[in-house]
């Protein structure tokens, strides 16, 4: 039945037309590749919608947590105005009484360089990485959405010359490796929740 079918959609070239522009080779083609085309591009798709969704996502939480943990890298210029304000207090109360301060050094420097501890080095360092890796993964996606939309974009003519661009097409999906970058997407993603956990761990 399906030969009968097949036969009854493909009829055979007439003779010395087996190469024509309309010949059976190609519209056979066309209709091959084109599930083969829908097949491997839905998957690809679905898969990509929801890698995209979630990187966006990640980086909002991680960005959050980034805002807060960054301002330990520089000097709290509040604290150190209410420790020396604190000092001059001191004096001040010392000399209302008519003794002295018992303040011989100041309770924080100004001058003094300032230099954050490691383990918040670390922590934003590992964050920074996580939301720099998770925005790859967010702008990986989109730019091979569009790769694929191209790709599965109609193309008009003859079945000779959709067969030749399809072809074409695919060839350069091949070449650039893309569903081998579809592949390593959640894996680098992965990447980023483990140094987002890192990161959390040392919090």
């Amino acid at each position: 039945v399906e030969t009968v079918q097949y036969v009854a959609r493909f009829p055979e070239d007439p003779y010395g037309q087996e190469t024509a522009p309309n010949a059976r080779a190609y519209r056979v083609y066309v209709e091959e590749a084109a599930a083969f085309d829908e097949n491997m591009v839905g998957q690809s798709r679905d898969g990509l919608d929801v890698m995209l969704v979630f990187a966006g996502l990640f980086s909002a939480v991680v960005t959050s947590f980034l805002v807060q943990v960054s301002q330990n890298l520089q000097a709290d210029f509040s604290e150190m105005s209410a420790l020396l304000l604190h000092d001059l207090l001191l004096v001040q109360l010392a000399m209302v009484d008519g003794g002295t301060a018992n303040v011989t050094t100041p309770s924080i420097n100004p001058a003094e360089k300032f230099a954050p501890e490691s383990i918040d080095v670390w922590i934003n360092g590992l964050w920074v990485i996580s939301l720099v890796t998770s925005l790859v993964v967010a702008l990986a996606a989109v730019l091979v959405k569009q790769w694929l939309h191209r790709y599965m974009t109609f193309a008009s003519g003859t079945p000779g010359l959709r067969s030749h661009i399809r072809q074409f097409r695919f060839m350069g999906l091949e070449k650039w490796r893309v569903r081998i970058i579809i592949e390593m997407l959640p894996i680098i993603m992965h990447i980023s929740l483990l140094l987002f956990f890192a990161g959390l761990a040392l919090f």
